[in-house]
């Protein structure tokens, strides 16, 4: 029977207000179960400690010291601690419930996240930790099974939109503390532990920044930067090495993204962000930047507009006195825009710019023209502005409308490392979308691309891949020993229908989940039917007790309750031939549905040989065949002259034998 069925704190009313419904998770130092508070009707997460932790008689004032110090710090990113006791001398907190999944669950669904992504639930965490740091508390244990995202509203699988809250402040600290008295040391979870606690047992807010770096690299290569055989292994790497870049293991990440987790996990305490407050300033800045980034790679940038001056014709008097004749200056035209000026001549040169200002009486454009017109040099150099500006416009026409794009290569139904390698052989960027599921395109091969292949893209632009999560399967989840409502929720949750069946059982209480079929852990695809079996609590219907009876008897009285009988087994005893002597389930117990029982049948008392006792004297012989277990009946007196049975026959202890004696 699984563990969880038999908890027996399973149903039990602790403090007499908190009615434990079913367990949710057990780690190393406690176990968190959720319970039905009774008084203020609500569901609330308790989390009782185990008893190796709290054997040292000071643990429970430790403990509760730290309760109040995080009953205080209120955060909406912080699990909320409502109450604090002792049950059975296990010292216990009632936190607040937070439907969703821990970070852990996420990263095993998901394997790793997008950056955006990471920096969302980052940027929430820090923000939990600041105001734990503001108040004088140090996490010590930051790790993805310490933070909860809770479902987001209208949209599930929206992560950037989900809420975020950190749980377990104080609770390392308390069991820290107990065990320093013993002279030894807790250390943090050994893949996110910082230097400084593995070296000298040291802890500040910059240990947190540490966990929350190694945390963060986590979410963004879907790995710890360090693994070992053993622990200890593990923990000196922090000491001895510094982290990687995340993009070690995911090209393409954003340089910002390298350079903040870099930063938060300096070996050295003193090179890194103060607190999580600072750490959370930094956050924000990459994420606005990696989201500027992302945005400035999908969009195109347009030249910007600018004013061009007008340029008018300006009436001036001419030299000899005219007011009525006009002449284009060109001397005010602005520089960019200034045609060769006319070598100054003599005579006849003269007289072609007096044609000129008669002509162009009229002024304007026309004007314009006419003094064009009038000088070769200028004429050709305007025919030469006009050719060249005619073959700028071709050649900028061509590489925005065609020239600077290109073919898109086709990178579907290869992997992801595949895919982003041959789009940097051919000069692109790529960038990973949400994963989807799909049957057909097997997991971690592109499902899609944007731009689709063949498609126009700019030279070096960037190709967003979005990669196969392969069919989507689940689990059947561990639901035994959780009561019905919540066994639904968790298996509607992976789109998974719920057939009830009910039967009677004696060790789960009435309304709670037994078992499933198929069995816990059984891979199941959405949609799938699962049978729950749940407990109608203890038969009324006891088993009767059949020892003693014939075996058609006992058939008769075990047909009547729904028992079938199984094996059935001869074996010698004193007990009459054909008679129960043993049953397999003894009497009093409840009936299961579906029960089977074992008997065990007399084949009757194992034969001996009559002994010779004629002859011998009546009292001896009598003795002798009583020690056998044989009854006698003797008549007469003196010597045995006759017996029977005759000698050599054979007898069942208990059988009458009779001797007749006389001189």
């Amino acid at each position: 029977m699984d563990t969880t069925v038999a908890d027996p704190l399973l149903g039990a009313l602790v403090d007499g207000r908190y009615r434990v419904r079913s367990r949710v998770a057990k780690g190393g130092m406690a176990t968190v179960y959720t319970a039905m508070d009774e008084r203020l009707e609500r569901i609330v997460a308790l989390k009782i400690i185990h008893p190796a932790q709290s054997r040292d008689p000071l643990f429970v004032d430790r403990f509760t010291d730290e309760a109040k110090t995080i009953a205080r710090l209120t955060h909406p990113n912080v699990v909320a601690v409502y109450d604090q006791g002792t049950h059975h001398g296990l010292p216990y907190l009632v936190m607040e419930y937070v439907r969703g999944q821990t970070l852990r669950e996420l990263l095993a669904e998901r394997r790793r996240l997008q950056p955006q992504e990471a920096l969302a639930i980052m940027e929430q965490m820090l923000a939990a930790i600041a105001a734990a740091h503001r108040a004088g508390l140090v996490h010590r244990d930051v790790k993805p099974e310490n933070v909860l995202v809770a479902e987001s509203p209208g949209d599930t699988h929206n992560i950037i939109d989900g809420v975020v809250k950190v749980a377990d402040f104080g609770l390392a600290r308390a069991v820290e503390a107990s065990a320093d008295e013993t002279g030894s040391h807790l250390m943090a979870t050994v893949a996110y532990v910082a230097p400084e606690l593995v070296t000298d047992g040291h802890a500040d807010p910059r240990t947190d920044v540490y966990s929350a770096g190694i945390v963060l690299f986590e979410m963004l290569t879907g790995r710890v930067p360090y693994e070992a055989d053993r622990p200890v292994e593990v923990a000196w790497q922090h000491v001895d090495r510094d982290v990687p870049f995340p993009s070690k293991y995911v090209p393409g990440l954003p340089a910002a993204v390298d350079d903040l987790v870099a930063r938060a996990t300096r070996r050295d305490p003193g090179a890194r962000p103060t607190d999580a407050g600072a750490m959370l300033a930094e956050v924000q800045v990459v994420r606005e930047d990696v989201g500027t980034v992302t945005d400035g790679r999908t969009r195109q940038v347009a030249p910007p507009t600018v004013m061009v001056p007008r340029v008018d014709s300006v009436p001036q008097h001419h030299a000899h006195g005219n007011p009525q004749t006009q002449t284009y200056q060109a001397s005010r035209r602005p520089s960019w825009a200034r045609l060769p000026a006319p070598a100054p001549s003599q005579g006849v040169g003269r007289r072609h710019r007096g044609e000129v200002t008669r002509t162009s009486e009229g002024g304007g454009l026309q004007g314009l023209l006419a003094q064009i017109n009038a000088n070769p040099r200028t004429r050709l150099a305007v025919i030469a502005a006009m050719l060249t500006f005619g073959l700028l416009v071709a050649v900028g026409g061509y590489w925005f409308g065609v020239g600077r794009y290109t073919d898109t290569p086709d990178l579907r139904a290869k992997t992801g490392q595949q895919a982003a390698k041959e789009a940097a052989a051919g000069g692109f960027k790529v960038k990973f979308g949400t994963p989807q599921f799909d049957a057909a395109v097997p997991k971690d091969a592109v499902l899609s691309q944007d731009p689709a292949a063949g498609g126009r893209i700019l030279s070096g632009g960037t190709i967003t891949l979005v990669l196969s999560l392969g069919p989507e399967v689940y689990q059947v989840p561990d639901i035994a020993g959780k009561e019905w409502d919540l066994a639904l929720v968790d298996l509607q949750a992976l789109k998974l229908t719920a057939n009830r069946a009910e039967k009677f059982d004696d060790a789960v209480p009435a309304n709670y989940v037994i078992d499933t079929d198929p069995k816990i852990g059984t891979p199941a695809k959405p949609g799938q039917a699962i049978t729950v079996f749940v407990s109608k609590g203890p038969n009324p219907v006891k088993v009767p007790l059949v020892v003693g009876k014939t075996q058609d008897q006992a058939k008769q009285a075990l047909d009547k309750v729904g028992i079938k009988i199984g094996k059935v087994e001869e074996v010698e005893s004193d007990k009459p031939k054909g008679q129960v002597v043993s049953q397999s389930i003894g009497d009093g117990n409840s009936v299961a549905d579906g029960m089977v029982i074992d008997l065990q049948i007399s084949k009757g008392p194992a034969q001996i040989p009559m002994p010779e006792v004629r002859g011998m004297p009546l009292d001896q012989a009598k003795a002798q065949l009583e020690g056998l277990g044989l009854v006698v009946d003797a008549q007469g007196f003196g010597t045995v002259r006759q017996q029977n049975p005759p000698p050599n026959t054979p007898v069942v202890p208990g059988q009458h034998v009779s001797l007749f004696a006389f001189f």
